[in-house]
């Protein structure tokens, strides 16, 4: 499930570890996740999706099921430099009827913490099936 769709597969995100509500997601650097011009850091959005896909992760590994994110706030603590790789740790700190909640550590391969979030998912959803019907 984890590279499935199609966003994580171009992101190449990798799962490391997972189970009883945490992750551990792996990304390998790519030069088009560079931030700017000059080349002197990761894009943030970059950072943002692996922390959403981590978070979505341990939810999805303490309820057995697809959650969709319902809202997520992240905080840069530093830049990310080129060539690094990233990797997410996120717990499922809450699995209720309706809303599941993560806590996300993005860190640089070499240990040193560059973001953390806490994002919130829908558990009680519909499966994806009925979520993207279209209308006719």
């Amino acid at each position: 499930m984890m590279r499935a769709p199609a966003y994580h597969r171009w992101l190449g995100v990798e799962l490391v570890s997972a189970g009883g509500g945490e992750v551990e997601v792996r990304l390998p650097y790519r030069e088009e996740f560079l931030g700017d011009e000059a080349g002197t850091n990761i894009h943030g959005g970059v950072i943002a999706a692996l922390a959403d896909i981590a978070g979505c992760f341990a939810v999805i590994s303490a309820v057995g099921r697809d959650v969709p994110t319902i809202d997520i706030r992240l905080d840069y603590l530093r830049m990310a430099p080129p060539g690094e790789t990233l990797i997410a740790t996120a717990r499922a700190v809450k699995t209720g009827r309706t809303i599941g909640l993560a806590d996300v550590e993005v860190r640089l391969g070499s240990g040193r913490l560059v973001a953390v979030a806490r994002a919130t998912f829908m558990t009680s959803a519909p499966g994806r099936e009925a979520l993207t019907e279209r209308s006719t």
